[in-house]
């Protein structure tokens, strides 16, 4: 057995060779290398937060206030034989880590979804298919291992369950609401280049797929471009649903068995009441800081959800992840797994397949290592005291 951890091994044994990695081996340098490449536009959708993006700040510098205290002469096994998997919502991951559900991806790569799926199968981490892809939901189901689908849920509750129970045929493993999402926020990035890529037609391939939402075109969107911009003025009033309730989670699970987790909790009200009404896990979330300025960072207000639902429900993390360090911090305040979002997306517009494979090795090298020198030999070990608050 071989841990994550080895990939330093197999870089330091190229080197003997005179072989250094073609890719940047942290998060900053992956985004600076994709700002240096990818198309302005591309680049913006993917890096730009709200506003001011003081939320994107938050996020990073509340790691910053944390540190990790490691443990000492445990007897903590050595790389290879830790063992980093876990289970949430009846869902086996190598690595309490999956990708976050990023939209648009032939912004960065013709057949991103696909090859994400593809690679976090050949990982063993998870990967979460966003409702705004560009690859639909039977492709990636096919191609994928351990997969959920995140659900923007529209105004149209028919199309909402067509988009569910297509999801659970094609093999997904639980349903991931994000609830932060009614409308767009904010976006100085995007606004700068007047691109919204939805209003191009990219970003809707579930939507153009789906027979509910054909069913309110007068002609099918291949057929012409009036009829692909009729398909795309549909989409902008279906997108939003600003009327959602906790109590609508019941009618989501009238539509499926699988679990269910509410995405862009922050605040542990919030997270008792969807927990009350049917959710088997809540993703504490402000969406990377693409929705409200100034709001409070994720990490910030994990804790308090943890303590409020934790012994009832899983509790996952989104938002501000970078380490392996910050990975094993969002685990010791209580996570049970990370959504792991832009670096990957950075690497996919970089190098494709590589380049995803590389920033999520990166990731569970970096945690695989952090998790072993901290004295643990498994996620399950990590609690509060192996975190201070830094001064």
């Amino acid at each position: 057995m071989t841990g994550f951890v080895d990939f330093q091994n197999e870089i330091y044994l190229g080197g003997l060779g005179g072989s250094v990695p073609e890719l940047p081996m942290t998060a900053a340098g992956l985004e600076q290398r994709a700002q240096q490449l990818l198309d302005p536009a591309a680049f913006a959708y993917v890096a730009g937060s709200a506003s001011s993006e003081r939320t994107a700040a938050a996020n990073r510098s509340a790691f910053d206030r944390h540190r990790i205290v490691p443990r000492m002469l445990r007897g903590t096994s050595g790389p290879g034989a830790r063992d980093l998997s876990v289970e949430v919502l009846g869902t086996r991951l190598a690595a309490p880590v999956l990708t976050a559900p990023v939209g648009v991806l032939e912004l960065l790569h013709e057949r991103g979804e696909v090859v994400v799926g593809e690679v976090t199968k050949e990982l063993g981490v998870g990967t979460v298919l966003s409702t705004a892809a560009s690859s639909t939901i039977e492709e990636v189901g096919t191609a994928a291992g351990e997969w959920w689908y995140q659900l923007y849920w529209p105004s149209d509750d028919e199309l909402a369950r067509s988009f569910v129970a297509r999801a659970e045929r094609a093999g997904a493993k639980a349903i991931v609401v994000t609830v932060d999402t009614p409308n767009l926020g904010w976006r100085p990035r995007d606004l700068e280049v007047a691109h919204l890529p939805f209003l191009h037609g990219k970003g809707i391939a579930n939507y153009l797929s789906d027979p509910v939402f054909r069913a309110k075109l007068p002609t099918p969107p291949e057929e012409s471009e009036d009829a692909m911009r009729a398909a795309i003025l549909t989409w902008a009033g279906v997108f939003g649903n600003h009327t959602l309730r906790p109590a609508d989670l019941a009618r989501l699970r009238e539509w499926t068995d699988l679990p269910i987790a509410v995405k862009g909790i922050l605040h542990p009200d919030d997270a008792r009441q969807v927990v009350d009404a049917g959710a088997d896990a809540v993703v504490v979330s402000n969406h990377g800081g693409r929705q409200v300025d100034g709001s409070i960072a994720a990490l910030d207000a994990l804790p308090a959800v943890v303590a409020t639902i934790g012994d009832r429900a899983d509790v996952l993390f989104d938002s501000g992840v970078r380490t392996g360090s910050d990975l094993l911090i969002a685990l010791a305040l209580g996570a049970k797994a990370v959504l792991y979002g832009r670096p990957w997306a950075y690497g996919l517009g970089i190098a494709g397949r590589a380049g995803v494979r590389h920033a999520l090795r990166v990731l569970l090298a970096d945690f695989d290592s952090a998790l072993g020198l901290s004295g643990c030999a498994s996620p399950g070990e990590l609690d509060r005291s192996f975190v201070a608050t830094a001064r």
